[in-house]
């Protein structure tokens, strides 16, 4: 058996669970979450728990097991606490700024560099060399930080560019001057 798959997940207070068919819906205080899930996965939803199994040990069953307990877990995750991406941003005259529901920033270009809110992802900037992405499904953060990441990617000489806060940037030597 999957050690993550058979996990059950424990659904807190105020997490409201439906399973219609092969769609799950979680709603919580922060908002709803839906999942279409392989119809060979079996959910279910006991003495306060959402519990995944499989038919048989077949790869494609035993691979699925672990990604939909952890997809369902996600999503509990999200609609209690939400997810946070943090970017920092390195740089002389490298900013950001929120202006509205747009974050406007100045990226060493010619031109300023603008992304607006989704309905699902909210920006916040703390301070000039911060961006926090906020929502809450894990997928769409993930990959609107990414895309935020993409504007001005970090480069190895300078450390310029704007980096995911846990990341580290292996620095390289520059070009070796002519010798004496």
């Amino acid at each position: 058996m999957s050690r993550i798959g058979r996990k059950p997940i424990n659904i807190p207070a105020g997490v409201d669970v439906k399973v219609d068919g092969g769609v799950i819906t979680v709603k919580g205080a922060k908002g709803e979450l839906s999942y279409a899930f392989n119809p060979n996965m079996t959910v279910e939803v006991k003495d306060g728990a959402i519990e995944v199994s499989r038919p048989d040990d077949n790869k494609m069953n035993r691979s699925l097991h672990g990604l939909t307990r952890t997809l369902i877990n996600n999503m509990v995750v999200g609609v209690t606490e939400g997810y946070v991406k943090e970017l920092k941003v390195n740089g002389v005259g490298y900013r950001v700024q929120k202006q509205g529901n747009k974050c406007v920033m100045n990226l060493g270009y010619s031109h300023q560099v603008i992304v607006e809110d989704t309905k699902d992802i909210k920006i916040e900037v703390p301070d000039p060399n911060t961006i926090k992405i906020v929502g809450i499904d894990k997928q769409k953060v993930g990959q609107f930080a990414a895309e935020v990441r993409e504007k001005r990617p970090p480069e190895p000489y300078k450390g310029k560019g704007i980096r995911y806060a846990d990341e580290y940037i292996r620095r390289k030597e520059g070009k070796a001057g002519k010798g004496k």
